[in-house]
């Protein structure tokens, strides 16, 4: 879209009787090579009228942030022009590195209440179980304060558990996959419209290399806490681990004792999803992506019946739709604020759908190779102490 046809940017729509108060966090990397500026990351923490409250900098490429209490931030990196630049950082309100820890780190993590982190990264070797070729494999590690490692988990390990929850079939057919994308996407693609017969072979041949190597995808590593379903069902206990398997539309829960994938769904059901998080009330919240069809939503799963009880479309459907990225997240007051990563629009819904409060990023952040005004995730929180007496 030309510059000058987005939407008016900044917050949008404000109704504040209906709103969950707070500040909303997101980030943006800024990189200019050919003007030799490198990379330059943004974080705001923004109020409710679009106003920056808080900025943290950092000079590498960013992602997912994360806040705590007292204004520290961690934030993930997965620059690839500085190799060992890459990892977790822990940095102050001043924007000073506190802490660093190098890893191939992929998509999330999630700091404990223990002190300890949850990290998802990347590893690449080969798994006779998916064939001869290299791979790239989820594996999950928890950390120490002093970096050592407490636990890990290799995804290629858990094949079978899929088979048997989900009905995975092993070997996957990745010609049979990429074909169903390429017509799907046709629909709705004008890339993919316009393109000759030899541009979508072309197209066809790059998904299958990029599915098979990338066969899982995992975008998602979120420690289940206190709620509802645990009671009911020890599979959803406090401690054990959601995954989200972008590639095969596959979300599932790791049980941290026996490593275990005791519960999964999704096939059929989700496209190419992302951030599913067990809610206090049992129910898990799933950013539904639609990456084939091309309109998104958010739904909200009993896993027990696994049943969708709640979700929001946009109206009319294609009108709400990020391809990648994004998230949701249920507010205390029981409104939903959704993240659709791709248009950098944020915005907050009540249990009945009504838009509350919308945010269109004035900022250009550099993703998927070129700038443009996406946000990897944001996330609403509430009030935060230290921010009482600055101006």
């Amino acid at each position: 879209m030309p510059e000058d046809a987005r939407p008016v940017k900044g917050v949008t729509i404000y109704k504040p009787d209906k709103c969950y108060h707070g500040y909303t966090l997101f980030g943006h990397t800024h990189e200019d090579l050919r003007l030799g500026k490198g990379l330059l990351a943004h974080m705001y923490l923004i109020d409710m009228e679009g106003r920056i409250a808080h900025e943290w900098t950092a000079q590498t490429a960013v992602q997912l942030l994360k806040l705590q209490p007292d204004g520290d931030l961690y934030y993930m990196t997965r620059d690839r022009s500085n190799i060992d630049e890459a990892g977790l950082y822990k940095i102050a309100p001043d924007s000073s590195v506190l802490w660093h820890y190098h890893c191939r780190i992929d998509h999330d993590f999630f700091p404990l209440d223990n002190g300890h982190l949850m990290i998802h990264c990347i590893v690449d070797y080969m798994a006779p179980e998916l064939g001869p070729e290299l791979r790239r494999h989820p594996y999950f590690i928890e950390i120490g304060p002093d970096k050592e490692l407490i636990w890990e988990w290799h995804g290629e390990q858990h094949l079978q558990e899929l088979i048997d929850l989900v009905g995975l079939q092993v070997p996957i057919d990745w010609q049979a996959r990429a074909e169903e994308e390429l017509e799907s996407r046709s629909a709705w693609d004008e890339r993919l419209q316009r393109a000759s017969p030899r541009e979508r072979e072309a197209f066809k041949r790059r998904l299958i290399r990029r599915f098979s190597f990338d066969w899982a995808h995992n975008n998602t590593c979120q420690v289940i806490g206190e709620n509802a379903a645990a009671a009911k069902d020890a599979r959803f206990r406090p401690g054990n681990i959601v995954f989200s398997y972008r590639t095969l539309d596959i979300i599932g829960v790791i049980d941290r004792d026996s490593g275990e994938i005791v519960w999964a769904w999704g096939p059929g059901k989700i496209d190419g999803q992302h951030k599913p998080h067990v809610l206090a009330n049992g129910h898990i919240l799933i950013y539904d992506n639609g990456t084939r069809r091309g309109w998104s939503r958010v739904v909200e799963l009993d896993p027990l019946a696994n049943r969708i009880v709640w979700e929001y479309v946009g109206t009319p459907p294609e009108s709400f739709f990020s391809a990648a990225i994004s998230g949701a997240q249920r507010l205390p007051n029981g409104n939903t604020f959704i993240c659709e990563g791709g248009s950098g629009r944020l915005f907050e819904v009540t249990p009945d759908k009504e838009i509350v409060w919308e945010f269109r990023s004035p900022y250009r952040g550099f993703i998927f190779g070129r700038e443009q005004h996406s946000i990897y995730r944001a996330t609403r929180y509430s009030a935060p102490g230290w921010l009482r007496g600055k101006s």
